[in-house]
Order: C-alpha cells, then structure tokens, then sequence
C-alpha cells in the first residue's frame, strides 16, 4: 500500500507505506517498496518471517509515520493527539513518563549513572504511547544499529537511524496490556523461570573465597532470612579466565555446590564474553582452532583489555560459535553450577574511550541474521546473543532443569533467554525512587524479569536507605542484594538490629507472595502479560495516574512505597485508582515497609514464609485473601507445579481458579474451573475476607472444597475496622525505627547528583567535584582510554587531608571555586579550589593541564593560615597535608610500585607488602610510578622532594593509595605548607 514521497537534491520524505503483518492490528511501514526489500532481517522477532510476511484484513492503520531521508539516516515521525502519555525506551533512567527525554540505543557500560545517562546497558528500539482515552499504541523501530529516540516533543515520537529500517506499530488496542501481549506474539515472551529464582539472591563483587561464600549462607539460616541463592563474581576465577576456578580460594566448586544445597541454596556464577589471549589456556586455544573470534578490518582477531588482560571476544553471531560456547557452558554446569550471570556483555572493553571495541571490527554472522557486518550492526544485540548462547548451553546440561542466566547487556526479546538487572546504580534516595520506574519501563517494553541492586551497586549505604530498599525490593519481579568492591558489607545483617528485622520482614512478606509471584510469571511467560505494571493500568483512562513513580501493581496488588528519606509508608497519602482497594499486611506493617492494597474483586494466593523455596511443598497451607467488589464476588487464579523442567508443557501442572460471591450474608468461596494433570494436593486451605482498614474473617477447610463464611453486620464490621486501625496504629507507633544517621559516606547530607567540573586536553579528561571536599573523581588518560582513579562521587578518587589520621578533615568540606580557566580549545585549562578546614586554616588546590605540555596535569596543594588568632602567635594548630589518590588496579597481580630512593635504591613494591611508608634516603627521588605490566603502562607520579617528608603505599582490593605527606607543623600566614606534584602516564616495555 503506497503513499507519496518527496525527493529533493539530498533529503527524500513522505509518508510511509504499510502492509499488515503478524496479527490483527499490527502494520510494518518502510519508506519505499525498494526499502522494504532491502531491510535486513529481524533480530527482535522470534521468527523474522512474520515480520516480512503480510497478512490479509481490511484494517488500516489509524496512525502513519513520516519519514525524511537525509545523508544516511532515516528519520521516522508519529505525532499522538495532545495529552498522550510517553513510556518504554527500555533500560533508562530517569522519569517513568518520558516526555521531553531523548535516549540514544547503544549498549555502554554506564557505572554510577545519573537520571540524565542517554545509553545504559540494553537497546529497547520501542515506544509506548498511552492516549487521553486509555488506548494504547505501541511503535518499535525494528533496527539494531544506534538509534536516537526523540519524546522531547509533546505527544511525538521520533526514531533517527542509519537507512534504512522498518517500522513496526500495535495498535491502537484497548489497553496498554493488550498491546504489550501483542508486543509479545512478535518478540517473544520471558521465559519461564524456575521457582528458587524468584526468592531472594545475595551477591557482591566479591565473596572472596567458598569461605566466605559458606559464611554468608550460614548467617541467613542462623538469622532466619529468607535467601535462596548466592552469587560468585569475577573474582572466583584463576586470573579472571572464564570457566575456570581460582585453586586456593575455590579449590572444590563441586565440595562448595553440594554444600549450599544441601542447605537450600543455588549456586550462580559469572561468566564474561572477554577471553584471555593466551596460548594454553583452553578456552583460548579451542576457540582459536574452529576461529570464533570478532576479527578487525583487517581480519586479525580483535584483542581487547578487559578483566583478565588481552582478550579476544566470540562472535556470537555465528551459530557455530554459538553452538561452541553452549559447550563449554554445558561442561561448566557440571560442577554444580545453578544459574550463570553474563556480564560485561555491552561488551565492554578497558583501555577505549568509547568503552567498547572499535566500530570497524568485523562480524561473520549468519545470513539469517544479517550476514558479514561491522559491529556497529551487530553491537547492541551481542549481549542478546551471548545470553542465548548461555541458555542453550545450560538446557543442554539438563533437559530437566530450567536454565537461569541473568545479563547485563540486552536487546529487546531478550527475556526470551534471561533476567536482567538495572546495572551499576549508586547508594543514593534518588537511585532508591529511580529503580521503580527502571523495573516498570523494562516491563513496558517487554522485559518483565528485573530487579534493581538493591541498596546500590555504587557507594555505602546507610541503614535507613537500605532497609527502605529492601522493602520495595523484596516486591520487585527480580530480588537480588548486590555491592561492589571496597564498599561495607551490604547484607540485611550489616547495618544494625532495626534494619536487620525490617529486611527480615520484608523478604518473609516476599516469600509470602511467591505463588502469587509464580503465577503471574506462567501468565506472563504464556500470554505475555506483565508481573510487574504502573499504577495507571488499573485505569487507562485516568490522567492523575500516569506519572506516579512511588506505587507499582503486581497483578491485582498495589504496593505503595516511600522514596524519601523523611517520609514514612503510613505518612503517605496514597493515590489509589478508582473502585474498591483493601489494605492488607502479615502483622508485619512498618514505618520503612510499603503499604498493600488488594483490589476489590480479586483473590490473591499466599503461601507460608519459608526461609528457602525449597523447604516448600504441595500440601504447605494455601491461604486466599479476599477483596469482594461492589457486586460481591471476587476471583483469582493460582498456577502450580514441579516449579523446574518443563513438565508443565506437556500438562504436568494444577492452574486453579477460586471464586468467591456474597449471597445472603454468607461468602461462598470455591473451585470454579482446574487445569492440568496434577492431582489436587491434600491441604488446608485458609480464606481471609478482608473488611477494610486492614481488618478481615476467616475460615479453613480443604482445599478442592466449598468453604462457606458468614458476613458480620455493619456494626460489627465497624468494630472490627476501627479495632484493626487501632492495632495498626499501635504497631506503628511502637515499631523500632532505622536509625537516620547517614553516616556512610562520611559527609552528612551530600549531594551526589550536582555535575562535576570538567578540564581536559588532548591527553587527559579530569572531573572534579568542588562540593565534596574538592575531590577529583575522574583521571581518564585519553590516549590508553585508561580510567585510573577508583572513585565514587562522594569518596575515594583523588582527596586531600589536614592531618596524618586517615579522612581528617579537607576530604568531605565545600569547597569553593575562586579562580578558574576552562578552555576546552588548546588553551591552559586550570581551577583553583579553597576550602575551609577549621582553626582559621584554608585548603587551597590548584589543578592545571600546561599549554605546553599538555600530556601531563598538575596539582599545587596549600595548607594556608587566613584567620589564625594572635593569641596563638600567629599559628595554627599541628597539621599535616597529605595527598591521598586511590588507584584502580585493573590487573592487581601484575601491577607494582616502582621507584628510585634518593640514596639510589632501585625499589619494586608489589600488593603482598602490604602498607610500606619511605622516607629520609629511602624517599622516592622526586618520582615514582604505579606499573600495569597488563597494559604496558605506567602512571608517574613526580613531585618536589623538598615539600614532601614521607611517602606511604596502601595496597586494598583491587586497589592502591599513593600518599604524599608533607612535615607535621604549625603554619602561619608566612609558613604555609605545600606540596607541588604532576601526573603523566608513559609506556613501559
């Protein structure tokens, strides 16, 4: 079906053509009949064929696109009516509606990203739109290459991407659910987890040893929190090559597996797509010999710098590479292996500024796929790929058990393969209110298995922050706990007693849910419906809904959370959607807990809190709460079975609906429809009717049974809502409160979202943040695409203290800018930051990148005396500036110290020596230098021996500290003290 284009010298535009495909209500639309031919095949799809395939209807599109082609890149448009609300867009931060956003899709290592970060891990190429009326359309620009998604106009979608590409849309239907279930006959549904994966995980990067690992395990039964699996980061492997063990730390992973399930735990491990370039090494040689490797341009395998050093990368895209990569996976699986976490997958690459590998590297892919291509078509759906590889591999291991892989990087249709999680979020409130929306947008666009790292990946939580966290998370569709290195421990027994009983609540409440949970994820997996859903799908039509980021629904429950750090769940006003909502708890209600609403004409299926999923059983109490609507019914429905394999395909499996009716003051609950082959277990079943204010009657019976219960009156049921808000009451008031210290990043109240102060040369691009103790927290050396600092926004980086005691003050005041020249253009670039420090003293930094010289920078540092009193003679009180950067370790057994003392001692510190000072003869001889053997580099440090009276060495995990320190002295307005030094980073052979 044709419309007209315009073609000028260099732009072609018009409207786009359309043809329907796949189902009622979906139509493909391409610039030309020459573009639709020439469109390269579906990755999004599970069989692209319905893409290109049209289907027979009289109905037309209600919408059509305009497209204007401009040198290389197709620009589509669709314009809504006013009023019409924006969601999807995939993996991205930032608001729920996502009017006046634009994102870009390509894949990136986004560590610590911040609401206004346009590429994070995942490439979703679709948008939903909501109209004023409550219908919905959904659009997805069916292409993999980077592709600019443009809401920043009201009620317009704009797609920019290289030519050409189809467009895909569904709808309008009458629900946004009916066009995510229409989303999910083109790309695919998730698939279906097995059971344990969906109770609480415990991670950090890293559980250093199975010592460790065992201690962890061992501390939530002791505790009694729930917890069903335990992760091993990168850290378990012999020098970061995938698929092998580390022989000290992780001598038996097989002794270690038996262990944890013994005791009611799975066992999940990483595995990255970097494999080290090194002959011997059986992963490498293996690959090499069938060559599975992405090759350059030149047709020489890409190596990269990643976790182990030198990497080559599987091109995925080869089903033969797939196939290879499957069989290692499979063997891998047997040394007790549960689930594997694909990470790194964007991929990311070390050492490159655009953090991946080059645009220009070659992919052999397969013809069905796309053929030979450069990875900028291949790039945002490797992670995709290297996921379905992983899949395939485990279900080769085990026919009987369903696969478990959770990644970082994906395309959209992923969840066909794994779980995903939000990536590498930051210890913060607003990450803390920002994970709602994450996991909701993942969902809308199709992706319903996702979880946030709850308490943050990035930075120390505070108590309060992390219980509050725990919360909301324990209701998420994806539950895990996560921490990255050199943080505090992050476990729900890491922050004291009161924080420790509410993650303990929490995770019982979630256990509670689980066949709930399990339902929703059948549904979900076999209707494509969501598990997890804004507020606003209770009613599509009502305006007031759309942008609610603290309330989500999970099916028919609506969890309504605090974000704030101020503001307790019972102080909320709640916003509930029309019709009945019943507010419901365990006896479990908490200050840092949401709130729960059952809506009315529902029944909701809850089973016991367990400590592991395990531990449950078909013959467990079945309890069904009950919220009757204003006609008197109410209906559920519960899907039941091994809760692993696939026997549920072939029938192996109970799908029960239970209804319930008010008829002459009496509730009938029963049976009304059962599928499948399972016989119905022999158990009790408790039916709860909830009243209002939390207040409910109950009976029991046998499950299969009617179970009849009489209504009480209204005075009676007056009396027992008035009693239950009471107790409520009471609980809350008398509730143990996390205590509101936020003391974790040692500077109460700081901001971490302000945006840091940038100066860079040709060489060196250095973020610094004045209102956190003048800190640098960025040193990328552009040349090696080499990140040096190990920094988060609010400690580490590069610091500076008034005295020899460790974080004295200096490291957390406001700083103050009073002088800087930013060029940005060849010109010197330099700023000049004060702070006060207490006792009348000021610490002055100066930072400047040389005209000249641009491929060093320099730091001149000054304890001065501003308002020292006479009455102290004009100085100050004992000081001492100190220097304190914290490098990263990329490679920590290849990388040491290396210096010449000034009595002309040749010195090599490596990490076993632990903490070292040198001073007198032994000092550093105006230069020292921290060696990457891995990279061949080597960051020098020169200053000027005359201000510097010692030098201390700090090895930590995965990274070092070297400290400058100046003499210990009073200072006066004549005597400051001062310490002058540069950085540059040179080669090494």
């Amino acid at each position: 079906m044709a419309a007209e284009a315009i073609a000028s010298s260099d732009v072609v535009s018009g409207d786009m053509i359309f043809e329907p495909v796949l189902e009622e209500g979906v139509f493909r639309f391409d610039c030309s009949a020459s573009d639709r031919q020439a469109a390269y095949p579906s990755l999004s799809f599970v069989n692209g064929k319905d893409r290109d395939t049209p289907i027979s209807t009289r109905t037309r599109p209600s919408y059509t696109p305009t497209f204007q082609c401009v040198r290389g890149q197709q620009i589509v448009k669709l314009e809504f009516p006013a009023g019409t609300s924006l969601y999807g867009t995939g993996e991205v931060s930032g608001q729920l509606e996502r009017t006046g956003k634009r994102i870009f899709t390509w894949n990136t290592d986004s560590w610590g990203y911040g609401t206004e970060t346009t590429s994070l891990y995942q490439s979703h190429p679709w948008v939903l739109a909501v109209l004023p009326n409550g219908e919905a359309l959904g659009v997805l620009a069916d292409t993999t290459r980077r592709c600019e998604i443009d809401l920043r106009k009201e009620s317009t979608i704009q797609f920019t991407a290289p030519s050409s590409y189809p467009v895909i849309t569904f709808g309008p239907f009458t629900s946004p659910t009916a066009v995510l279930v229409s989303l999910s006959h083109a790309v695919g549904t998730v698939f279906m987890p097995p059971k344990w994966s969906l109770g609480y995980h415990q991670c950090r990067w890293s559980y250093d040893s199975d010592k460790r690992v065992r201690e962890i395990c061992r501390t939530f039964r002791e505790k009694g929190i729930p917890c069903d699996a335990i992760w091993m980061d990168i850290d378990y492997m012999d020098g970061f090559r995938c698929f092998t063990f580390d022989k000290e730390r992780f001598p038996d992973p097989k002794s270690l597996a038996a262990c944890l399930h013994l005791n009611g735990f799975k066992a999940i491990w990483m595995l990255d797509p970097g494999i080290k370039h090194e002959d011997g090494y059986f992963v490498y040689d293996s690959g090499s010999k069938i060559d599975v490797w992405i090759q350059k341009a030149d047709g020489t395998p890409f190596i990269g710098e990643v976790w182990p050093g030198p990497c080559v990368f599987p091109d995925y895209t080869q089903s033969k590479v797939r196939s290879w990569w499957a069989s290692l996976v499979k063997d891998f699986i047997y040394n007790g292996v549960d689930g594997i976490w694909n990470d790194m997958n964007e991929p990311a690459v070390f050492k490159s500024v655009t953090k991946t590998m080059p645009e220009s590297n070659i992919h052999r892919g397969d013809d069905e796929i796309g053929g030979c291509q450069n990875h900028s078509y291949y790039h945002n759906v490797y992670g995709m790929l290297m996921a379905r590889s992983t899949y395939e591999g485990m279900k080769l291991a085990d026919k009987d058990k369903r696969p478990f892989v959770l990644t970082r990087a994906g395309f959209i249709g992923s969840q066909r393969y794994a779980a995903t999680w939000t990536g590498d979020n930051v210890s913060n409130w607003e990450h803390l209110h920002m994970s709602i929306s994450m996991v909701l947008q993942l969902g809308l666009s199709g992706q319903p298995l996702s979880g946030p790292d709850i308490g943050g990946f990035a930075g120390n939580a505070t108590p309060r922050l992390f219980g509050r966290w725990m919360g909301i998370g324990a209701m998420f569709p994806f539950c895990r706990g996560h921490s990255e290195t050199d943080t505090i421990d992050h476990e729900p027994w890491s922050f004291g007693e009161e924080c420790e009983e509410v993650c303990r609540l929490a995770l019982k409440r979630r256990y509670r849910f689980l066949p709930h949970i399990y339902t929703l994820f059948y549904m979900a997996h076999t209707t494509g419906t969501l598990v997890a859903s804004p507020t606003f799908f209770a009613d599509p039509e009502d305006l007031t809904l759309r942008k609610l980021e603290n309330s989500f629904l999970l099916g028919p429950v609506l969890v309504c959370a605090s974000t704030l750090p101020d503001q307790r769940s019972d102080k909320l006003q709640h916003a509930l959607p029309k019709g009945i909502w019943q507010s419901f708890d365990f006896e479990d209600s908490h200050p840092d807990l949401p709130s729960l609403y059952l809506r009315g004409g529902s029944i909701l299926p809850l089973g016991p809190p367990h400590q592991n999923i395990g531990e449950s059983k078909p013959s467990d109490d079945l309890t069904l709460l009950v919220a009757l609507d204003e006609n008197g019914k109410a209906k559920g429905v519960l899907f039941e079975d091994d809760g692993d394999g696939y026997g549920f395909t072939e029938g192996q499996y109970l799908l029960t609906n239970y209804d319930a009716e008010l008829q002459m003051s009496e509730v009938t609950i029963r049976v009304s429809k059962s599928e499948g082959l399972w016989k119905r277990p022999k158990r009790r079943l408790i039916v709860k009717i909830l009243l209002g204010g939390g207040a409910a009657i109950d009976t029991w019976g046998m499950d299969g049974e009617d179970l009849q219960i009489a209504m009480p009156s209204e005075a009676e049921v007056s009396n027992l809502v008035s009693a239950s808000k009471e107790k409520y009451k009471i609980r809350m008031e008398s509730a143990k409160l996390i205590s509101d210290a936020e003391k974790a990043s040692e500077h109460k109240g700081v901001d971490l979202s302000q945006t840091p102060i940038e100066l860079k040369s040709s060489d060196w691009a250095l973020k610094v943040v004045p209102w956190i103790g003048g800190r640098v927290i960025s040193m990328a050396h552009l040349p090696s695409g080499t990140q040096w600092l190990h920094s988060r926004v609010e400690v580490n980086g590069y610091e500076e203290y008034c005295g020899t005691e460790y974080r004295s003050a200096g490291c957390t005041e406001e700083y103050s800018v009073v002088e800087r020249s930013l060029q940005h253009g060849g010109e010197e670039e330099s700023l000049m930051l004060e702070g006060d420090i207490g006792g009348g003293l000021i610490l002055q930094r100066k930072l400047t990148i040389p005209k000249d010289n641009p491929k060093i920078f320099k730091i001149d540092s000054k304890i001065l005396a501003g308002r020292v009193g006479a009455g102290s003679g004009g100085f100050s009180r004992l000081v001492c500036l100190r220097v304190h950067p914290m490098f990263t370790l990329l490679h920590p057994t290849k990388s040491f110290i290396s210096f010449t003392s000034i009595d002309g001692s040749k010195q090599e510190i490596w990490p076993e020596s632990g903490e070292q000072f040198y001073g007198g003869n032994l000092l550093p001889n105006g230069e020292w230098m921290l060696v990457d053997k891995c990279q061949g580099l080597a960051l020098v440090n020169r200053f000027n021996v005359e201000e510097v009276f010692k030098c201390f060495i700090h090895w930590g995990t995965g990274t070092v500290n070297l400290e400058l320190w100046s003499e210990q002295r009073p200072v006066s307005k004549q005597s400051p003290l001062a310490i002058s030094h540069e950085y540059e980073v040179i080669k090494i052979p």
